[in-house]
């Protein structure tokens, strides 16, 4: 099998990358190394294995044709690539647009140019929800609960695209279906809730649970915005991964589908909750102070992952103590790394 994994050197893809390698998949990974960290990912990669590496920016439409047009006999291309923070969307939406409807639009017409047909997973969002506030929600002590939707949200659920960076994705999640009926590009679009794990470098606007999980280690102020009480499912990102390669294996199944994915019902997570595993795993309390509620926050997200289930047989497997301890460790064991990528700081001379 051929994987193409666009945003290889992210968060999500560097992780996909080792799984599919082990798996003995040929891997090639696309990647403009914008995102902090994805250098440092690509180089600890390409110390490990030789795989084929293309520096493109998915909102090149010319470079993004040529490579398809290049590399041939696609099964599986993975779209990861995207601008992640609702917070950078409210103060750029020009730029959010770009990477995030425009770049998806560029890989769906590199792909249909180029004649092939391989399965294109498509990287969406919970965000394309909107803020839900039809929903009754119940407060408790620690969190917020769905009155009546006790096994989540599900695919059903009307699109309320909210902030910029909901409606580029919302915008590029239509396209990939669409270009499954217009066109018939085998597609799946995967709406995913709170990812974590290895190889995060989390910061205050996007990936909460590994950046609350850094500014503990390095004994950095958290700000909680809001009350600390909204909840996630959250997902570890070897689950994840296992996903893409369920769907890839049996794509007759999937292609044309929509499906939301995250920890569900089983593994969910609110802020306060975190900072209370935290504060146990590393024996002192937390510094944090909070802030205003942020545009698009929902009280409560819990994906609904019945139709993923039946379809494909899948389901998270990693409890979210075992999830939070493998992403702590990996933390700590780099810690230099981190700090000097996620605050800035000069590497130790060896």
């Amino acid at each position: 099998m051929k994987a193409v994994i666009i945003g290889g050197a992210g968060f999500i893809g560097i992780n996909a990358v080792y799984s599919f390698l082990g798996k003995g998949y040929e891997v090639v990974v696309v990647d403009n190394l914008s995102r902090k960290g994805s250098a440092y990912n690509l180089e600890q990669l390409q110390q490990k294995h030789d795989v084929p590496f293309h520096n493109i920016d998915i909102r090149n439409a010319d470079a993004i044709a040529a490579f398809f047009e290049q590399e041939k006999n696609l099964d599986a291309v993975l779209l990861l690539a995207g601008q992640v923070a609702v917070t950078t969307s409210v103060t750029n939406p020009r730029e959010d647009f770009d990477i995030n409807a425009m770049g998806t639009f560029n890989v769906l017409e590199g792909l249909r140019l180029s004649g092939q047909k391989p399965l294109l997973l498509y990287s969406s969002t919970n965000k394309v929800y909107g803020k839900m506030e039809d929903l009754e929600v119940e407060e408790s002590d620690k969190r917020y609960e769905y009155r009546d939707l006790k096994t989540g949200i599900t695919e059903e659920r009307q699109l309320d695209f909210y902030s910029p960076y909901g409606c580029s994705k919302g915008a590029g999640d239509q396209y990939v279906r669409d270009y499954n009926r217009i066109y018939g590009i085998p597609t799946v679009v995967f709406r995913q809730s709170c990812i974590y794990g290895p190889n995060q470098f989390g910061i205050e606007d996007q990936g909460w649970v590994a950046w609350f999980t850094i500014a503990t280690l390095m004994k950095r102020e958290i700000t909680i915005y809001g009350d600390g009480k909204q909840i996630r499912d959250v997902l570890f990102v070897n689950d994840l991964v296992e996903l893409y390669d369920k769907a890839i294996q049996h794509r007759e199944q999937c292609a044309g589908k929509i499906y939301n994915v995250g920890g569900g019902p089983d593994h969910t997570l609110s802020l306060k909750e975190l900072i209370a595993i935290l504060e146990e795993r590393f024996n002192r309390p937390i510094d944090r102070k909070t802030s205003e509620w942020r545009p698009g926050d929902q009280k409560v997200y819990v994906s609904n992952i019945d139709k993923v289930k039946a379809d494909l047989g899948w389901e998270p497997t990693t409890g979210i103590a075992t999830g939070i301890n493998a992403m702590a460790d990996w933390i700590e064991a780099n810690r230099d790394i981190l700090n000097h990528y996620v605050f800035g700081k000069s590497l130790p001379v060896c």
